[in-house]
């Protein structure tokens, strides 16, 4: 695979982890009123899918792409 198709896809696939993991922390905000067990869930997802985006980055700068937002 050329590398710069794999680095395409890499940066794809971190900002489709970072658009998730945003939804994921509002939803945190949506279960307020569902109680601790609701929220609990939501923080360990949001959580789950922070270190998804943040493992994509981490990759991306040994590759030396520099994500700046």
């Amino acid at each position: 695979m050329n590398h710069s198709v794999a680095h395409a896809e890499l940066i794809a696939s971190f900002r489709r982890a970072q658009v998730d993991a945003a939804h994921k922390f509002g939803l945190i905000k949506a279960v307020e009123r569902k109680g601790p067990k609701a929220i609990q869930s939501a923080v360990e997802t949001a959580a789950k899918a922070a270190n998804r985006r943040d493992s994509y980055a981490k990759k991306l700068n040994v590759l030396g792409v520099s994500l700046k937002d």
